[in-house]
């Protein structure tokens, strides 16, 4: 996906989400507005999730590996997005990863599949895990994340979601 050049030149909140597991919350929609594209990185886990985020933003996404039926066929397993000239390279699981994104000038990747949040600079590379936004899975917190680009520089920022609060 290629977004004109003057668009963003404005900079670009990028929200990014994973491993939804078809579960939509509204915590995770709350931190993802004001985003002028939303980074599905996997595991989305129904359609109705990718709806949900489209009222907030274009989404692209990425097939994972609980992504399957009809719906998930249209979903490329991995994409590589220019925005202002920064290449952001979106897959589920790190381990699929068969390039050196430096090389191909591509200065971050998006991934998912761990539910472990990351935010790791490798080489000049930004290696971005939201987390899960969906069940909460072990004691790993559930999250969402924003790319933020402006002027070629690309900062990135998890968002760990509210706990669920307890019934009376």
């Amino acid at each position: 996906m290629v977004i004109a050049r003057s668009q963003a030149a404005m900079g670009y909140s990028i929200g990014v989400i994973s491993d939804t597991h078809g579960l939509v919350r509204a915590e995770a929609l709350a931190a993802l507005g004001g985003c002028r594209l939303i980074l599905h990185a996997g595991d989305v886990g129904r359609l109705a999730v990718l709806d949900a985020l489209r009222r907030i933003a274009p989404v692209a996404a990425v097939r994972g590996n609980v992504d399957r039926g009809g719906w998930a066929l249209g979903l490329p397993e991995r994409d590589t997005l220019w925005l202002d000239g920064v290449g952001i390279h979106l897959l589920h699981d790190l381990r699929g990863l068969d390039f050196d994104p430096r090389k191909a000038g591509v200065r971050a990747v998006v991934f998912g599949h761990s539910h472990r949040p990351c935010l790791e600079w490798k080489d000049g590379v930004l290696y971005f895990n939201p987390g899960s936004a969906g069940p909460r899975r072990f004691r790993l917190p559930v999250a969402v994340g924003r790319l933020n680009l402006a002027g070629g520089a690309l900062a990135g920022e998890l968002v760990e979601l509210a706990p669920a609060r307890a019934g009376p």
